[in-house]
C-alpha cells in the first residue's frame, strides 16, 4: 500500500503499536556434534580462561573460587532403526560403548538394527572435559542425547562451534593473520616496532646473533620502559616459544641491527552483522574504534580486557550484553559467559567476589531472554538463579537492605566518592531489579512468583523510605554513615530500573544528572549507565555531546582502542596508571564499546517490542524533526535479520529482511514488510 503523509512516500501500511510481553519460545536443530554435561565445557573453558593472566614474568590465576567440571559421566539414548546400521563413538577420555548390552570400544565400528537400540557410553578423564562424538546414519550425537552425573540426568550440552570429528572440544580454535608493523625506530639503544594497532598474539621473529629480550606494550611509554612493562620475555632464539600476548608496541633494547618482526594476531571468529556511517565523522570513529575494542575482547567469553586481566568479569559481560545485539546478536557467546560465570549450582562465594556482579549475573538472564526468547536457556539456569537469589538473601540485615560480609567486595564503581559505609544505596537498587527479574522469570516458567513480587514492593517501599532525600532531591548513598552524600551511581540506577516515580525523576535530571557539581564518572563502566539513563530519558543531544566528549577525547589521545579509564586532563604517563601501577590501565577494555549499543538503542531507534524481537520498532533520530543527523547508511541485526537505515537528502529509506519490523515517525507506526523499503521524506 502506498499512501501520502505530510508530503512523505511511505510504502507500507499504518498499523496499532503493541508493547505486550508475549511468551515466544524459539526451536533449533541442532547439527550433528560433540555433546558434554551441560555447563562444564563453559566451566571448564572459563577456568582455562582466568589462569591466563600475566603479569612481569609470573602468571596469576583469579582469586575467586573455581567450579570444577565433572570427570565421570555416563551418555544414554534410545533408537529405532528402519533398518542395519554401521556407527563409531568416538570420546575424549576413557571409556566404553554398550549397545543392547554388550560393550564395545570408542570408536570401534558397531552394527546394530533393525529394531530399537539401546546405547550407553561410559566416559571419564580427569585431566580435560569428558566428552563424545557419535557418527553414523542415524545415530549421531546431538542435543536429544541424556547424560548422567551419577547423580542427576539432563539433556546433553553441545554447540555449533564443534561439529566436526575432527575437533577437539578442549581445543579452542582461533583464526590468524599476519599483522606487519606499521613503523619502526631506533630509540633508547634498540627498536621500537608499532603495529598501529592492537594486536592479541604472537611474534615471529628472524635475526642472528645474542638472544633478544622483547618489551611489549600498549602504549609507545610502556614498551619503552624495560623495568615496568607487563609482559617482557628475555633470552629469545629462533627457536623460543614465544606467548600469546596484547600489545601495540614492541621494543627489542640493547640491539644495534633491525630484527625482522611480524605478529601473528589471533582471533575469534564471531561474524559482525553491523555497520555505522554518519554524517559525523568523529562518531563514526568512535563506532569504528568501539568496534575493534569489542571484537578483541569478543572470545569464546567477553573477557574485561586484552592485556590485563584477560578474566570473566560479571560486571564487563553484563554490559558486553547490551552491545552483542547491535553489533554480533550471537546468542551462544552470552550463554557461554553466562554459564562460566555462575559455574555449578551450589555457591559459596559472589561471583568474582564481588556482590553486584552476583547481581548482575542474575538480572541478565531477563535481558538475554528478551534478545532470544530461549525459554529452554532460562529453564536450565533457573534453579541457579534460585540458588543466588538465597545466598543474596541470606545477607540481609535488620531492614532488609543487603549488606557485604567478611570477604565480599562491594564495587559499584571506581569512585573515591561513593560512600560505602552499611547499606549502599545502589546495592539495593540491584537487590530489587533482582527480585523482580526472579518475578519475571518465575512467571515465564509458571512458577511461584508472589514471593518475589512481595519482596520487591516491600524492599522499594525502605529505599524510598531510608534513601531518598527530599531537600536533596536525589538518592543518597548511604544513611547509616550521616553524610547524606550524594554521587550519580544510585540515581541512574533508580532511572534506569525504573524505581524512581515521575517526580523523583525529575528532580534526579536536575539535582543528579545535569548538576555539574555532583562528582563526574571517570570510567566508561559506569558512563555506560549515565549515557543509558539520560538517553532513555530523551537527552540524546547531550548523549552525543558526551560521547564526543569521553570517548572523543580518547581518540584525540591517540587510543586505537578505548580504555579502562579516562580522566580528562591527565598527561604524560599518567594516562597509563591505574592500581598503584604505571601501567595498570588497560587501554582494550570491553567495557568501552558502549557507544555501538548506545548509537543503535537510541539513535537508530532499534529495539525488541516481544521477545525474540518477534516485534522489533525502528525509529531513527534523523532529519529536521529530529535533527541528530543529517545523512545515514546503517545496517542493525536482529534475531534471525537485519534492518538496513539510510538517510540522505531528506529522505529515510528503512528496509528489513524478516517481518516484525515497525517503523516509528513521531508518533505513528508503519508496519516494515520482509525485503520491502519504506520510505519518508523528513
Amino acid at each position: 500500500m502506498t499512501r501520502q503523509k505530510n508530503g512523505g512516500l511511505v510504502i507500507g501500511s499504518r498499523i496499532e503499536m503493541n508493547d505486550g510481553g508475549r511468551k515466544s519460545r524459539m526451536e533449533t536443530k541442532r547439527k550433528n556434534g560433540w555433546i558434554w554435561y551441560p555447563g562444564d565445557f563453559e566451566i571448564y573453558h572459563g577456568m582455562l580462561q582466568n589462569f591466563q593472566r600475566e603479569e612481569r614474568g609470573y602468571d596469576w590465576p583469579a582469586y575467586w573460587k573455581m567450579a570444577d567440571w565433572r570427570k565421570n559421566l555416563r551418555f544414554s539414548r534410545t533408537y529405532d532403526l528402519k533398518k542395519e546400521e554401521d556407527f563409531a563413538i568416538y570420546g575424549t577420555g576413557v571409556g566404553f560403548v554398550e549397545v543392547n548390552g554388550e560393550k564395545h570400544r570408542l570408536g570401534e565400528v558397531i552394527t546394530a538394527g533393525p529394531g530399537r537400540v539401546d546405547i550407553t557410553v561410559g566416559i571419564g578423564n580427569m585431566r580435560a572435559l569428558p566428552c563424545i562424538y557419535a557418527e553414523g546414519e542415524t545415530v549421531r550425537t546431538d542435543g536429544t542425547w541424556n547424560v548422567c552425573d551419577f547423580e542427576e540426568t539432563y539433556q546433553a550440552g553441545s554447540s555449533s562451534l564443534y561439529t566436526e570429528r575432527e575437533q577437539d572440544p578442549n581445543e579452542v580454535y582461533y583464526n590468524k593473520e599476519y599483522v606487519n608493523p606499521s613503523d619502526i625506530k631506533e630509540k633508547n639503544g634498540g627498536w621500537l616496532y608499532d603495529f598501529g594497532r592492537m594486536v592479541n598474539g604472537t611474534l615471529e621473529l628472524k635475526f642472528t646473533g645474542d638472544p633478544l629480550t622483547v618489551c611489549y606494550g600498549e602504549s609507545e611509554d610502556e614498551a619503552l620502559d624495560p623495568q615496568w612493562c607487563y609482559y617482557r620475555q628475555d633470552g629469545i632464539t629462533e627457536e623460543s616459544r614465544i606467548r600469546r600476548r596484547a600489545f601495540r608496541f614492541i621494543f627489542i633494547p640493547d640491539r644495534k641491527e633491525c630484527v625482522q618482526c611480524r605478529a601473528v594476531h589471533e582471533w575469534f571468529p564471531i561474524e559482525v552483522k553491523a555497520k555505522f556511517q554518519s554524517d559525523d565523522e568523529e562518531i563514526n570513529r568512535i563506532w569504528e574504534v568501539a568496534k575493534e575494542t569489542y571484537c578483541l575482547n569478543s572470545g569464546l567469553f567477553f573477557t574485561d580486557g586484552i592485556k590485563r586481566d584477560r578474566w570473566i568479569w560479571s560486571g564487563d559481560a553484563y554490559q558486553s550484553y547490551f552491545v552483542n545485539p547491535y553489533l554480533f546478536f550471537d546468542e551462544e557467546i552470552n550463554k557461554r559467559t553466562i554459564l562460566a560465570l555462575r559455574g555449578n549450582r551450589e555457591i559459596h562465594q559472589h561471583i568474582n567476589s564481588i556482590v553486584d556482579y552476583s547481581m548482575f549475573w542474575l538480572i541478565s538472564i531477563a535481558d538475554y531472554y528478551r534478545m532470544s526468547a530461549d525459554l529452554g536457556f532460562v529453564e536450565q539456569v533457573y534453579d541457579k538463579m534460585e540458588a543466588m537469589m538465597e545466598f543474596l538473601k541470606e545477607q540481609r540485615d535488620e531492614n532488609g537492605f543487603l549488606q557485604g560480609r567478611k570477604g565480599d567486595w562491594i564495587f559499584i564503581d571506581w569512585a573515591e566518592t561513593l560512600d560505602k559505609t552499611g547499606a549502599v544505596a545502589a546495592e539495593q537498587m540491584l537487590f530489587l531489579k533482582c527480585f523482580m527479574t526472579m518475578a519475571d522469570c518465575a512467571r515465564l516458567l509458571g512458577r511461584e512468583y508472589e514471593e518475589y513480587v512481595d519482596c520487591a514492593a516491600d524492599l522499594k517501599e525502605k529505599i524510598i523510605r531510608y534513601f531518598w532525600d527530599e531537600e536533596k532531591g536525589a538518592f543518597i548513598d548511604s544513611f547509616e554513615s550521616g553524610r547524606r552524600n550524594v554521587t550519580r551511581h544510585a540515581n541512574l540506577l533508580a532511572v534506569l530500573f525504573d524505581i524512581a516515580d515521575s517526580y523523583q525523576t525529575e528532580r534526579i535530571v536536575s539535582s543528579v544528572l545535569l548538576n555539574d557539581s555532583i562528582p563526574i564518572i571517570t570510567t566508561p563502566y559506569f558512563k555506560f549507565f549515565e549515557l543509558d539513563a539520560m538517553a532513555k530519558l530523551g537527552f540524546l543531544r547531550e548523549v552525543l555531546e558526551r560521547v564526543k566528549e569521553y570517548w572523543g577525547g580518547m581518540l584525540k589521545e591517540g587510543a586505537v582502542t578505548f580504555w579502562e579509564e579516562y580522566i580528562p586532563g591527565q598527561t604524560g604517563k599518567e594516562r597509563f596508571a591505574m592500581y598503584g601501577d604505571p601501567y595498570g590501565k588497560s587501554l582494550c577494555h570491553a567495557w568501552g564499546a558502549s557507544p555501538i549499543y548506545l548509537l543503535g538503542r537510541y539513535f537508530l531507534g532499534v529495539r525488541p517490542l516481544e521477545p525474540g524481537y518477534e516485534t522489533f520498532e525502528v525509529y531513527p533520530k534523523a532529519g529536521k524533526e529530529n535533527g541528530i543527523f543529517r545523512e545515514l547508511d546503517c545496517m542493525v541485526p536482529v534475531k534471525n535479520g537485519s534492518v538496513h537505515i539510510v538517510y540522505h537528502e531528506g529522505l529515510l529509506s528503512v528496509t528489513a529482511d524478516r517481518k516484525g519490523g515497525r517503523l516509528r515517525i513521531g508518533e505513528e507506526y508503519y508496519e516494515l514488510l520482509p525485503n520491502t523499503t519504506v520510505k519518508f521524506r523528513i
